[in-house]
């Protein structure tokens, strides 16, 4: 009866999950069932008796419908996310059949000797030190946690202070020195380790989105304390990267630890194309990235790196009597902030040799090239301008109010008004940002499955869409 329910209900998902994969480039791209419909839906008592394993499924799928938005698809380009390689798909499902505790090595062997490998290939592929230690987390946001968390180990532990034992009263000042165009995740981070925001100074950046090397030096200036440096390898609206080679020597100088955000704009490292953008960025001391951003994992796929092994297993580490040990194992709690966790690394190592070398710098260049031909094809259509143009693969996109007298104001209304109808048409989904006081709508590409095809049908929606409002202002009752 049992191996009965396991045969019914995962076929039914699986053919649920292939109806949902195939029908993605029918489907609406936005999620199109409203806030209330699916509350009504899904929203029922929780009855006294259980259900068949195969109704619940089925009725969950159908539940949700229209609710789900179209992100594993190659026309979705609203925030940084990735669709799903088959390889680490069919990976994550295993993950989960496997059940087992990724914490330590004893809870699961293989997962933790994939989780060893997947970390190396990583690093070889960012450039990054051989000898640097990592971890694999949730997403950047804990990725920032580990790396600022092993950042503050060392920093304190050089000032007299042992904050895994004291704690942080009356420990030292931790300054922590980034730029305007730094990720709220940075702030989250700050807060979850008792920095807090006033721990923050922020610096102006270049035109270019860029923290200049004179800024910084001056940042130092008369202050000794301890302090992090928090450098962009992709920053959110227009991808732009740091100049590390110049600016890690000088937060070094001055004893700083230098923690580099790399959620997605670290793949560039692996694009002989893109890679000197990033030169320079293995001299930092701490590194993050996503998975399921660039390389096309499943979610709560993100990674950390730390060049300073030490600090970075002092802030985490944690031995207890009736854990078991085995010797020259790798031990995943000794390097990340959980304890029960699944076996993330799984989907990645399945990704990567999906991929290969040459098929992660394929995905990177693709992507950069779609997300160009969207923003220059876009701006160029009536009521649009071109904001920024990518260096890799995100860059803006306005739309401006042609009626005469307009303001700024007009054209930002204008711009989300755009950026909503676009979406409602189904075949594309995209968000907005203000970047430099306008509002934009944002071009960000990284689904390995986005191809010449989705473009050109993005662009012939957004034309349309703008031809629907200059018919407006221009019919014969405009004015």
């Amino acid at each position: 009866m049992k191996r009965d329910q396991w045969t019914v209900t995962l076929n039914l998902a699986l053919r649920l999950g292939l109806k949902h994969l195939q029908d993605m480039d029918v489907r609406p791209v936005a999620a199109f069932t409203s806030l209330e419909t699916l509350r009504q839906r899904l929203g029922r008592a929780l009855s006294d008796e259980g259900l068949p394993p195969d109704q619940v499924i089925d009725e969950l799928v159908r539940d949700a419908d229209g609710g789900i938005l179209g992100s594993t698809g190659g026309r979705f380009f609203g925030w940084v996310i990735g669709g799903t390689l088959p390889a680490a798909l069919a990976a994550d499902w295993l993950v989960s059949t496997w059940d087992q505790n990724a914490a330590i090595h004893a809870c699961g062997p293989a997962e933790a000797v994939i989780e060893e490998i997947a970390g190396e290939w990583l690093k070889d592929l960012f450039g990054l030190p051989a000898t640097a230690s990592f971890a694999f987390v949730s997403g950047t946001q804990m990725a920032h946690v580990t790396c600022l968390g092993a950042a503050r180990h060392r920093l304190l532990m050089r000032a007299g202070w042992d904050v895994e034992e004291k704690g942080l009263f009356g420990a030292p000042a931790i300054r922590v020195i980034t730029s305007s165009e730094r990720h709220g995740s940075v702030e989250r981070a700050l807060r979850i380790l008792g920095l807090g925001k006033r721990s923050v100074r922020t610096l102006p950046c270049s035109q270019a989105g860029q923290l200049d090397p004179s800024v910084l030096n001056q940042a130092f200036k008369g202050d000794a304390q301890p302090t992090i440096v928090i450098l962009q390898a992709g920053d959110l609206n227009i991808g732009a990267c740091d100049p590390f080679a110049e600016l890690i020597p000088i937060a070094h100088e001055h004893g700083a630890w230098v923690h580099v955000d790399g959620a997605f704009g670290l793949w560039a490292a692996a694009s002989p194309r893109y890679r000197h953008l990033l030169r320079g960025v293995e001299l930092a001391d701490s590194w993050t990235n996503d998975g399921h951003k660039w390389l096309n994992t499943p979610f709560d796929c993100g990674y950390a790196f730390v060049a300073d092994q030490q600090a970075h297993r002092g802030a985490f580490s944690h031995r207890t009597s009736y854990t078991m040990y085995v010797d020259g194992a790798r031990d995943q709690i000794d390097w990340n902030p959980e304890w029960s966790r699944r076996g993330r690394a799984v989907p990645t190592y399945a990704a990567l040799r999906q991929l290969g070398r040459n098929g992660v710098a394929d995905l990177v260049d693709r992507s950069c090239e779609y997300a160009r031909a969207l923003v220059r094809r876009i701006g160029a259509l009536p009521g649009a301008a071109v904001v920024w143009e990518p260096t890799i693969n995100q860059g803006l996109v306005r739309f401006l109010d042609q009626r005469a007298g307009a303001t700024d104001a007009d054209h930002d209304r204008r711009t989300d008004d755009v950026i909503a109808r676009i979406c409602a048409t189904g075949e594309a989904f995209f968000g907005g940002t203000t970047w430099r006081g306008q509002r934009c709508m944002r071009v960000s590409v990284c689904n390995w499955q986005t191809d010449t095809a989705d473009v050109d049908r993005v662009v012939a929606a957004a034309g349309r869409v703008l031809g629907e409002f200059s018919a407006t202002e221009n019919g014969p009752d405009a004015g």
